[in-house]
């Protein structure tokens, strides 16, 4: 037995490849991009490392252009959910035992495959199943992918390395358990590497899955659970289910073994899930863990002393990036009268250039919205926000970013201390998206979720329930106490 102490150094974050006309990255990804329109995928549920063909089907359809097909997607019925849970369970028996640094080792191999041999499939698999511009996919899909697993390897040693004093006549120490049971996790469409990191942080620390993806991110799930399968997941540890959300969630929330929900995705959802499990909360073994980010509507805030450019180019990029389909994206701004028309007028004028379309031209800044219901409701909120204005603090449920612009650095000091619940990520001069990870460890509260903060070890101790184990090496043979025995 190999009973070193290992210690991972922390990761350098992955960099981003530029993808110049002409340059090999571009040619390997348009390569890629060709390669997947032009192929029929028929996705299967993936439970104990088997695929299972239910019949019961979806077409995968691009959603900057409906009449595409590239596939279909098997949805899970009540028996393959409840072999999904059964297959959890017996994975966890193998993998909670297994040294942690087999765990991470597999972790890192995983990184590894998305940086090299398959970042061109998960990057083109994102383009064109969510509908992401190159560098809105290689951003997140390829490198926030690769930064989650490289540096929950390295949070782990953090949390494992933290161990109690001793004391005489006794040996403390600390042991950290998976969760008695599985984890759910349901991840959303807009971001491939939270449907990574919502499986493998619980995976990480020892815990087993059921996967419930989202319906319109099919095509990168299915290949990023072939990608984990690859770098030697054993099978049962992630379970992956496409299929209808209320079944699944019926099912899953039921079983006295669910030990957690890993989620993200909207406010109502997510609420729906937790009055599920205070129903059920009789029927667990344990209290489950219920970790969540459900948005938010983010905020500008700009004091007099701000640079109008500053302001116009950054609220264009977190308002318009990826269609503004990011729980980080601007909302909403508070600018004073002083400034307004000049910010306006460049806001205008950068909008009027924006190009939108297919991701198959690299020139669109913009593309499509994932469909047809998230563009009636983008409809509704502009129509919204015409006939509203209040306060920055109070004018939303949600508290997960926001951002100021001041050149008065002392007036951005009291500005972020004013709304210091407003957010759970604050940026001084900068756009409220794009938190990296190991850097700027996301999420918000209020409505915005249970601010457990992804990419760092916050997100990991929620997935582990420790021991402390005290040895004694002289125990008492008295019952009374020293002085009563001074007499």
């Amino acid at each position: 037995m190999n009973n070193a102490i290992f210690n991972f150094i922390p990761p350098e974050n992955e960099p981003l490849l530029d993808y110049l006309k002409e340059s090999k990255e571009r040619k390997s990804l348009l390569y890629e991009l060709n390669r997947l329109q032009q192929s029929t995928h028929e996705i299967p549920c993936i439970i104990g490392g088997k695929e299972y063909f239910t019949g019961d089907t979806s077409e995968i359809t691009l959603p900057h252009n409906h009449k595409k097909s590239i596939g279909k997607y098997h949805k899970a019925s009540e028996k393959e959910i409840d072999i999904a849970i059964k297959s959890a369970l017996e994975a966890r028996k193998v993998w909670s035992g297994l040294s942690w640094t087999i765990r991470a080792s597999i972790l890192l191999k995983a990184a590894e495959l998305i940086s090299t041999k398959y970042r061109y499939l998960i990057n083109a698999a994102t383009m064109l199943g969510q509908s992401k511009n190159i560098y809105q996919s290689e951003i997140e899909a390829v490198c926030e992918t690769i930064d989650f697993l490289k540096h929950n390897a390295y949070f782990a040693t953090k949390i494992y390395e933290t161990q109690p004093k001793s004391h005489f006549n006794q040996l403390n120490k600390m042991e950290f358990r998976p969760l008695e049971g599985f984890v759910f996790t349901v991840s959303p469409f807009n971001f491939t590497a939270i449907a990574a990191n919502l499986n493998m942080a619980p995976v990480m620390m020892g815990n087993t899955t059921v996967w419930k993806p989202a319906s319109t991110a099919i095509l990168s799930n299915y290949y990023l659970m072939k990608i984990f399968m690859e770098a030697g997941m054993p099978e049962g540890v992630i379970n992956f289910i496409p299929g209808k959300g209320s079944l699944i969630g019926e099912k899953v929330l039921n079983d006295p073994l669910m030990s957690g929900v890993h989620f993200t995705g909207s406010n109502n959802t997510f609420n729906s899930l937790w009055s599920q499990v205070t129903q059920n909360l009789t029927k667990y073994r344990s209290y489950p863990r219920l970790v969540g980010e459900t948005g938010g509507k983010d905020f500008i805030f700009v004091h007099p002393s701000a640079d109008p450019h500053e302001v116009a180019v950054n609220t264009i990029r977190g308002a318009f990036e990826y269609q503004g389909q990011k729980c980080s994206a601007v909302s909403r701004m508070y600018i004073p009268s002083s400034l307004w028309l000049e910010i306006k007028d460049l806001l205008l004028d950068m909008c009027k250039d924006i190009k939108l379309g297919d991701v198959m031209d690299p020139d669109n800044f913009m593309n499509a919205v994932i469909d047809e219901k998230a563009f009636d409701n983008i409809a509704d909120y502009i129509e919204y926000a015409r006939k509203s204005v209040d306060i920055c603090d109070n004018t939303s449920l949600y508290g997960l970013t926001g951002a100021v612009f001041s050149k008065d650095r002392i007036a951005a000091s009291k500005i972020c201390e004013k709304l210091r619940y407003a957010a759970g990520n604050f940026y001084i001069n900068d756009k409220p998206t794009g938190a990296i990870v190991g850097l700027q460890p996301f999420g918000g509260s209020r409505a915005s979720g249970t601010n457990d903060k992804a990419g760092a070890e916050f997100n990991l101790i929620r997935w582990i329930s420790p021991r402390t184990i005290k040895e004694t090496f002289m125990p008492a043979t008295d019952y009374r106490y020293n002085y009563m025995l001074n007499k």
